[in-house]
């Protein structure tokens, strides 16, 4: 019998298809090594993201398909990854930093800085490199939600960012007392970005997410002039008038040439479950939910459990279907959402097995492979 080459190995690991660019994952270059000797193979498979959601799955079929060869005695797969973006100059804005993501919407309260800090935490624990950049310069919640205060060092005339969770943040709110408001005209908040893009040590990042104010203004045109952005998430509410803000954001960044990545929809639904006491027989419950009245059925140990759309169903799919581009998650209105923002312990920290935690450890997969096909595409650059 013939010894096993590399060659082998490779013909082998050939059969496995990147499931998002639809081409095999040797002929992508994911295959950094490939040794084999005495029927001892080991491979190495550096995959585009940390976050990559087939990353086991990838791993378990490699085994498989190369301890099928026969001949074969040992199999050791090692899974890596690497962002890798495009490769910036020294003069251009953050050169470290491999994606630019603006987390956006068109309307106020519907949870964009709440996004912007699980997904960067379900992110990081991928072992991803992550900053938070927050452009909300006239409301800056970056600070509180990250548990992080005080003036950032400066260092031969560069800002430090603040680190908490393994996350890198700059804002405003580091550089102004918590009560003082901010009261610029849009060439000021310019000139910021611009800074804190520029004059900020972000290091080398995979991704830099940008928390934006609410609108289609003065900050996002800005954030699209001035450095190339991979992508866009957009934030909404299930109800009508949040979708429909959302639509004129997804415009804007339609006309300044900034694709969008997915849609989060945010606060969809309130569970409400209890348990009826005392109540023999018992097969449902009637609820008035605001919505009118609904008839929720009661198990045999008297346990009842519905989901209430406080803020209506169905927004998000409106838009996906409309335009085309990908839901990369629902998140439940859930009080330990709230608690964890605003007591700087983000639910994904102080709640890591929650459901809520689960669903932005999804979203971080989903979003991941968006920014990976990207990489297979010119980033777009505003003229």
């Amino acid at each position: 019998m013939s010894s096993i080459t590399k060659d082998d190995l490779l013909k082998a690991l050939s059969n496995i298809i990147d499931p998002d660019l639809h081409k095999d994952i040797v002929s992508l270059g994911f295959i950094t090594q490939a040794t084999v000797c005495d029927g001892i193979a080991k491979v190495t498979i550096n995959l585009t993201t940390p976050a990559c959601p087939v990353k086991e799955q990838m791993k378990s079929q490699a085994e498989e398909l190369l301890m099928a060869i026969p001949g074969m005695t040992q199999v050791t797969v090692e899974m890596t990854a690497s962002v890798r973006g495009r490769q910036r100059t020294a003069e251009e804005m953050a050169p470290g930093v491999r994606h630019v993501i603006a987390v956006s919407s068109g309307k106020g309260g519907v949870g964009k800085s709440t996004v912007t800090i699980n997904l960067a935490v379900a992110l990081a624990a991928t072992g991803a490199r992550i900053g938070i950049l927050d452009c909300d310069v006239h409301g800056p919640d970056i600070p509180m939600m990250l548990g992080c205060k005080g003036e950032p060092d400066v260092v031969d005339g560069r800002l430090i960012p603040k680190i908490n969770f393994g996350i890198k943040s700059m804002s405003i709110g580091y550089l102004i007392p918590d009560d003082k408001p901010v009261i610029w005209r849009g060439p000021m908040v310019h000139k910021l970005i611009e800074q804190f893009l520029g004059d900020v040590e972000w290091g080398e990042l995979d991704y830099l997410l940008v928390d934006m104010p609410p609108g289609t203004g003065d900050a996002q045109l800005s954030l699209a002039q001035i450095v190339p952005l991979t992508g866009a998430v957009l934030v909404t509410t299930p109800q009508a008038v949040s979708t429909f803000d959302v639509g004129k954001a997804i415009s804007m960044f339609n006309q300044v040439n900034v694709p969008i990545l997915g849609i989060v929809e945010n606060m969809a639904g309130y569970t409400v479950s209890g348990t009826v006491e005392d109540v023999t027989g018992a097969t449902k419950i009637r609820l008035n939910t605001g919505n009118g009245v609904e008839d929720v059925a009661v198990d045999a140990a008297g346990h009842f459990e519905t989901i209430v759309p406080i803020f209506g169903e169905g927004g998000a799919d409106g838009l996906v279907q409309k335009h085309g581009f990908e839901l990369l998650g629902r998140i439940p209105l859930n009080p330990q959402v709230r608690v964890g923002g605003d007591g700087g312990a983000p639910v994904t920290i102080s709640q890591p097995d929650s459901d809520c935690a689960k669903i932005f450890g999804e979203i971080a997969g989903l979003f991941a492979r968006q920014v990976a096909k990207r990489e297979r595409m010119q980033l777009p650059v505003m003229q």
